[in-house]
């Protein structure tokens, strides 16, 4: 967990439950709230000009929802969907920089955890440049997996479908497929009742 659950409440937090395809916020809204995930799990999206849904991350239990935009003065650039029925700790943006202010070694471990995901984001990104499909697939899977604390090979379920690491990467589904084949047959992941284990 983030920041611990007691210490959101403590400030006013409050427990919202969603339901699957529930919007948290749209893009362009003005982020208003410090969100963090208790159970289940937020995609993060974009639709561009063509209605395509571009995927950029999903989020699961223990993180918190696009929590550096509290800390400077833009809208959201991104939709906040809920991808499995999830409950989510919301507190209100003045609270949070309050909570902050009197607990600096919170605001230390934030400051850590952005600098964490942000240097993912670039790992990815970079990844994502490639020319290569097998680049750009590989760069997701780490990207997902360098949320886990537990970095074994196989411990990470990638809670992505087929479908959803072709959005996320540009390619075509059937692509992913035969490259998730090919990473089975080197023994990069495992496939289990047709999930990936990273």
């Amino acid at each position: 967990m983030l920041i611990p659950e007691e210490l959101l409440i403590t400030y006013g937090a409050t427990i919202e439950n969603y339901k699957r395809g529930d919007v948290i916020f749209s893009e362009f809204e003005t982020p208003k709230n410090y969100y963090q995930i208790i159970s289940g799990s937020i995609k993060l999206n974009h639709y561009n000009e063509d209605g395509k849904e571009l995927i950029f991350a999903i989020l699961n239990s223990g993180l918190s929802v696009c929590e550096m935009l509290l800390f400077i003065d833009h809208t959201f650039p991104v939709n906040a969907v809920v991808f499995e029925d999830a409950k989510v700790l919301r507190l209100s943006k003045a609270r949070f920089t309050q909570m902050l202010d009197d607990h600096p070694n919170i605001s230390r471990d934030i400051n850590k955890f952005l600098a964490e995901r942000l240097y993912q984001k670039y790992i990815m990104l970079e990844n994502n440049s490639s020319l290569y499909a097998n680049v750009r697939i590989k760069g997701v899977l780490e990207y997902h997996k360098s949320f886990s604390p537990d970095r074994t090979r196989y411990s990470f379920q990638m809670p992505l479908t087929r479908q959803q690491l072709a959005a996320m990467t540009g390619l075509r589904v059937e692509t992913v497929i035969r490259h998730i084949k090919n990473f089975e047959k080197q023994g990069a992941l495992k496939i289990v009742k047709g999930k990936i284990y990273y």
